[in-house]
């Protein structure tokens, strides 16, 4: 069975063993989960974290060693940049929109507000910029800071260029760290099942099926403003005559760890082997583009900020101003760029919203707890919009892209 077909398994595994524990054995949730699902969990999110930086670092440097020139960076981040700020605004609009329309949040009563440890700091656009520059490459190598790396890795391929022949030991170095991550990236996905289903099992045997009743209203309408935005996408490759099948067959191994896991540094790795193993995209392109969007693409990060802002403000009987919503669509789409790939983050950044629109901030402990559950559907259109991107610039860069049959026998499957 293929990577993806296995992962599917322990996802729905994973929900019949949580609910079935939250059901039937709730004596025995706490233990089975502290001694053995959540270390596990915990163990193959971080192992996946231990090659992602390693991976996007020498991919991104060796595959800006062969473009020709630093002009053909910046049209690649220029034509990528351009693409983001065309598309995430849809997704918070159609976040809103969707909470607007579904009056989602309307006559909901009776919810106990619980103490809940956010931030509620306002992101300072000057700043964040600022920050993208590191002043150490080595500390953003050291801390996993996705952004800094990527910057490192490009400020290095092109200092590489320039050195020419002087350069080239530096970059054999470079290639066997490729060669070795790769190695443990491979053994690594054999992994994910358990810890796919050690994740799941967790968040249903804590939470059980049950915590969805009360805010039915508020997943549904997160996966239905997903689907809205995947629709985008689908009539996206269809303008530029991409194949969708192909598009949605090749990255299926990528979609569904990304929901498994709802982490978007968790799914890079495996993202980048479908782009470049099973859609056959250009290393160069692949290698530069899909490590940017999993720090900056964030569609379904969009939605659910603006989805969930709207959903508060109905169900504490907030108007809905047009300051309002000026505020709600700002704060989101700033957010939205700089939210962490990582689980949990998004009802982090929540409170940061609300807070910019004025919002009660107590409106994120209300959410907790089904946060989880609409996060892997989020997660699977963060992804999903990275590789779109990077898919829309190769066809962009007049690159002719033949397709690659996906190995039926492959058992990893990416």
């Amino acid at each position: 069975m293929t990577l993806s077909t296995l992962i599917f398994l322990a996802l729905g595994l994973g929900v019949g063993v949580g609910a079935a524990l939250h059901d039937w054995f709730p004596s025995a949730v706490m233990p089975l989960d502290h001694f053995l699902l959540d270390p596990l969990g915990q163990v193959f999110l971080r192992l996946i974290q231990f090659v992602v930086v390693p991976l996007v670092f020498s991919s991104l440097i060796l595959a800006l060693t062969r473009v020709k020139n630093a002009a053909q960076v910046g049209r690649y981040a220029i034509k990528l940049l351009g693409g983001y700020l065309l598309t995430s605004p849809i997704a918070v609009v159609i976040g809103m929109a969707t909470a607007i329309g579904l009056q989602s949040g309307v006559g909901l009563t009776r919810f106990e507000i619980t103490a809940i440890e956010t931030s509620t700091k306002v992101p300072d656009l000057i700043q964040w910029l600022i920050e993208l520059i590191p002043t150490n490459p080595l500390a953003a190598l050291s801390t996993g800071n996705l952004l800094q790396t990527i910057v490192s890795a490009a400020l290095i391929g092109v200092g590489i260029q320039q050195a020419g022949t002087k350069a080239e030991p530096f970059v054999s170095f470079i290639e066997s760290l490729y060669a070795i991550s790769e190695k443990i990236l491979f053994m690594v996905l054999y992994t994910s099942p358990i810890g796919v289903f050690a994740l799941m099992s967790s968040v249903i045997a804590n939470q059980g099926l049950g915590v969805i009743g009360n805010l039915f209203s508020y997943v549904l309408g997160n996966i239905i403003a997903v689907l809205i935005m995947i629709g985008v996408y689908v009539l996206l490759l269809l303008s530029f005559r991409i194949p969708i099948g192909f598009f949605f067959k090749s990255f299926k191994a990528s979609f569904s760890l990304a929901f498994g896991t709802a982490s978007s540094n968790a799914a890079l790795p495996v993202a980048l082997k479908d782009a470049m193993e099973n859609y056959n995209l250009p290393q160069p392109i692949a290698s530069f583009a899909i490590p940017l969007g999993t720090a900056l693409k964030r569609d379904g990060s969009a939605i659910m900020q603006g989805f969930s802002a709207i959903f508060i403000a109905q169900l504490f009987q907030v108007p809905l101003t047009v300051n309002l919503l000026v505020s709600v669509f700002m704060s989101t789409l700033l957010v939205s760029f700089s939210t962490a790939g990582v689980p949990g983050s998004g009802i982090v950044m929540m409170a940061t919203v609300l807070a910019a629109a004025g919002l009660p901030v107590e409106g994120v402990a209300i959410l907790a707890g089904v946060n989880r559950l609409a996060d892997g559907f989020c997660t699977v259109l963060n992804v999903m919009g990275n590789v779109l991107h990077a898919v829309l610039l190769a066809k962009l860069e007049s690159r002719v892209l033949e397709p690659v049959a996906v190995p039926e026998n492959n058992s990893v499957g990416v």
